[in-house]
């Protein structure tokens, strides 16, 4: 007897993450929920934090660097006063301050964290070293330096300012950010200290978390088709690049990975882009003038 693989079914599931679920147990849950073969999410959220966590289906799967990639938002609580040793409330404090910023001082501070910065990630964070999880290392207590990684940071505003202990942020930022550092290094920079209290991300690339499902509906909704309702097209992973269309003779070329002629478009010569055949996702590849050569190809659902 094989071994039964699962649905072949493709998509995205915009999932409003709870508070409490590694990104790893929403993926697990969808996939079982769906009983697909294959799912895979663009981009972790911490434990803690809640909002968008995209998660593919199948096919769309091939186009999670695209998400992973894209522009995301996040609206963050810092508390002021307290550094902890993870840089957010479920990590012990290990130094205090008096100090507490005026509103003025936090928005003039934000100023240096917009545009390209370097960021050195948390102790406590996924980051390999020497192919170990820095937070193994954080927890065994073991000695180490993070080095610092470059952030694109689009936006960063202070967006309500509750009392004098807490400030509310948002940031727009490209990948690979971590809100904890830029907690913890506003609040060096305004010598009062901080650390995240809450986090949730808003949006990421063309998904927001307004429109996400529920893990309470996943669940009662698990082994059944209804849930199907929910998926939003592969095609969705693909917003950022430019869309070509290509005849019914470039369908199986393309699909084998072959140069097939595509209608000219948007796209410039040598650039990344997809082709489409009665909108549906056949490649994404190099556009040469007449034809698309691929370099991602997507095979129809049974």
């Amino acid at each position: 007897m094989g071994k039964r693989k699962g649905r072949n079914i493709s998509g995205w599931l915009v999932v409003d993450k709870p508070a409490g679920w590694t990104s790893t147990a929403v993926v697990n849950k969808v996939k079982w929920a769906f009983d697909a073969a294959k799912a895979g999410h663009a981009g972790t959220l911490d434990p803690e934090a809640t909002g968008v966590l995209a998660i593919a289906l199948g096919e769309a799967t091939k186009t999670v660097p695209y998400i992973t990639d894209a522009l995301k938002c996040y609206s963050f609580t810092v508390r002021w006063g307290q550094a902890t040793n993870t840089d957010d409330a479920e990590g012990e404090v290990i130094e205090t301050s008096d100090l507490r910023p005026t509103d003025e001082e936090i928005k003039e501070a934000l100023h240096g964290f917009v545009g390209d910065i370097d960021q050195v990630p948390p102790l406590f964070s996924a980051v390999k070293i020497d192919g170990q999880r820095a937070y193994k290392k954080a927890r065994d207590g073991e000695d180490f330096e993070l080095a610092s990684r470059p952030l694109w940071v689009e936006e960063l505003v202070m967006t309500a300012r509750p009392d004098a202990d807490t400030a509310v942020l948002e940031m727009t930022c490209g990948k690979g950010g971590y809100v904890r550092s830029i907690a913890r290094d506003l609040g060096r920079k305004l010598g009062c200290l901080g650390h995240v209290v809450s986090l949730r991300r808003e949006w990421s690339g063309p998904f927001k978390a307004a429109d996400g499902v529920k893990i309470e509906t996943i669940e009662e909704m698990a082994k059944s088709r209804d849930l199907d309702a929910f998926l939003q097209p592969l095609e969705m992973g693909l917003y950022d690049l430019p869309e070509l269309t290509c005849p019914e003779a470039s369908v199986a070329k393309l699909r084998n990975g072959n140069p097939g002629m595509v209608y000219p478009g948007d796209a410039e010569y040598g650039e990344e882009c997809w082709a489409s055949h009665n909108g549906q996702a056949i490649a994404v590849g190099k556009y040469m003038g007449s034809d698309l050569h691929p370099t991602r190809v997507f095979l129809p659902a049974d």
